[in-house]
């Protein structure tokens, strides 16, 4: 049996422009489904929300989110969860990291750390927290 975990982000009326810009971010294709979709909405002006999306890339990232109704209490929350990309490959986390980083609060600059030989976390535009790391040597032995 295979296990995958994808993280599900929840939005209020964001999810949309969210997996958009992951997709900008990450590559990969979208595929996104709305409450119309799936037979409508309680509230017809949340018709055109997302129920379901999903930004799956060929390098194994994958993203999945939608748009919590308002008949549905809901709430952002101060960090309640991080998104962590783990990769090999400096570059291609280097060039993630730049398009990720517009619009955001940078907390942890991208750069050499004592655990990884690139670590930085952000804030986006969407105020998810993510983490973004190239293993170093000691990583990889393990």
């Amino acid at each position: 049996m295979t296990v995958q975990t994808t993280p599900h982000l929840n939005f209020r009326g964001d999810a949309r422009a969210a997996l958009e810009f992951y997709r900008s971010v990450f590559g990969g294709d979208l595929t996104v489904m709305t409450y119309a979709d799936m037979g409508g909405a309680e509230d017809p002006a949340e018709s055109d929300l997302v129920v379901w999306g999903q930004v799956a890339a060929a390098n194994g990232f994958r993203v999945m989110a939608y748009d919590v109704p308002a008949a549905r209490p809901w709430s952002q929350g101060d960090d309640p969860f991080f998104v962590s990309v783990r990769g090999d490959d400096a570059d291609e986390l280097d060039a993630a990291w730049k398009r990720l980083s517009e619009g955001a609060f940078v907390i942890q600059p991208l750069g050499p750390s004592p655990w990884a030989e690139r670590y930085g976390m952000l804030k986006d535009r969407f105020g998810v927290t993510w983490v973004l790391d190239v293993l170093g040597a000691q990583d990889s032995a393990q």
